[in-house]
């Protein structure tokens, strides 16, 4: 086969050579309309840029301690109605700077983020929601094997220069859930599933700090409350003695989210929370679902 050569197949595919451009290229004399100004209605609280991703450091007091992720972040700002628009690319510019530095996630580090964004965008308030997998190590109860679990985090902060910073955090990890009616009627066994809590926590504003052990908290919290905890790695030895755990603890999905809502109750630093559990179903086609807030 005698192909034509490349710039003859670009032409077949609807190339054409470029024309005459008749519009500035220095930055200074081409028109920002972003940058006009005048009456345009409406002031507009969140403007910005979302599904942005990039690997972030993270510390954790479970194994791994020190462990890069991938996050995919959500930025935003305010926008007055004298101002036609945001500046897009400086919230990539304020991203890419603090990337090179190695983007830690730590509460001090994302408020001095927002803090810089707001001035560089020379906006009274900012906006910043962050998701990645926290990864960390399981071991199995019986054999002593390790295995790598991870739970699901989205970090959701605001800053306002009067008003200051609000902090919640969120986190969505697996459980294993025995039915309780299953166990009740049957003869034999009971039907299990996998079941998922998701709990959305604010935080009060005076227990912000990067040695605030939330993340391994709220595991706690989940698992500690579950028929059984989820394992990466099972030997025959070890599924005896999770199938046993999870048949000596049967729950609901209403049981979960008042366990767990009692555990996010009893800790000072929780200021609201939200808690979900949602089981999917083993002799069902459907999800069985169950949802709290509670305002301490």
């Amino acid at each position: 086969m005698n192909l034509p050569h490349k710039e003859e197949r670009h032409r077949l595919f609807g190339s054409v050579a470029p024309g005459i451009k008749y519009k500035p290229t220095r930055k200074d004399e081409m028109m920002d309309l972003q940058n006009l100004n005048g009456n345009f209605l409406f002031p507009i609280k969140k403007v910005g840029i979302s599904n942005v991703k990039i690997p972030v450091q993270l510390q954790s007091r479970l194994f791994p301690k020190h462990q890069t992720t991938i996050a995919t972040f959500s930025l935003t700002s305010s926008l007055s109605h004298e101002q036609k628009g945001t500046n897009m690319s400086r919230f990539v510019e304020v991203l890419e700077k603090y990337r090179q530095q190695g983007f830690a996630l730590n509460f001090s580090t994302l408020h001095h983020f927002l803090e810089e964004l707001a001035q560089e965008l020379e906006q009274e308030a900012t906006y910043l929601q962050v998701a990645f997998p926290w990864f960390y190590e399981r071991i199995s109860p019986s054999s002593n094997l390790t295995g790598l679990n991870h739970a699901n985090i989205k970090l959701d902060i605001s800053y306002h220069e009067k008003k200051g910073f609000k902090d919640t955090v969120s986190m969505t990890c697996g459980i294993t859930t025995l039915c309780p009616c299953s166990k009740e009627i049957s003869e034999y066994s009971a039907h299990n599933q996998r079941g998922h809590v998701k709990m959305e926590v604010n935080i009060s504003p005076n227990h912000v700090n990067d040695e605030l052990n939330w993340k391994e908290d709220l595991l706690d919290a989940a698992e500690s409350n579950a028929s059984a905890r989820l394992h990466p790695l099972l030997k025959r030895t070890d599924e005896k003695v999770v199938t046993e755990q999870a048949y000596e603890n049967p729950r609901f999905v209403e049981d979960m989210v008042r366990l767990v809502g009692a555990d996010l109750y009893e800790f000072n630093w929780i200021k609201s929370f939200t808690v979900e559990c949602r089981n999917e179903e083993s002799i069902h086609l459907h999800d069985a679902f169950a949802s709290i807030s509670v305002k301490k």
